[in-house]
């Protein structure tokens, strides 16, 4: 197994990983709307949207090309989580 295709994978879980939060983020939305209390603020919603939508493209460019355009978006992925960690998580 090369190096590529170990971050390639680590990669994909970070992408997927960032679609489950923001599914989860949804329905905690939907159901603070329901009890009327106040659930995930619309920027985070917002931000949490943009960085799963852009993680699946650059995943989907990870999976499908060799060589260092399929490394940088890849590590882009990482990048990305790790800014939305860092942004909306740690505070």
């Amino acid at each position: 197994m090369t190096a590529g295709r170990v971050l390639r994978g680590c990669s994909g879980a970070l992408a997927a990983g960032l679609a489950i939060l923001l599914v989860v983020l949804l329905g905690s939305w939907v159901a603070a709307v329901a009890a009327g209390t106040p659930g995930p603020g619309g920027l985070v919603l917002l931000g949490h949207t943009a960085a799963a939508g852009l993680a699946g493209v650059l995943q989907r460019v990870a999976d499908r090309r060799r060589g260092p355009a399929g490394l940088f978006a890849a590590a882009g992925v990482a990048a990305l989580t790790a800014g939305v960690v860092s942004v909306f998580w740690w505070s």
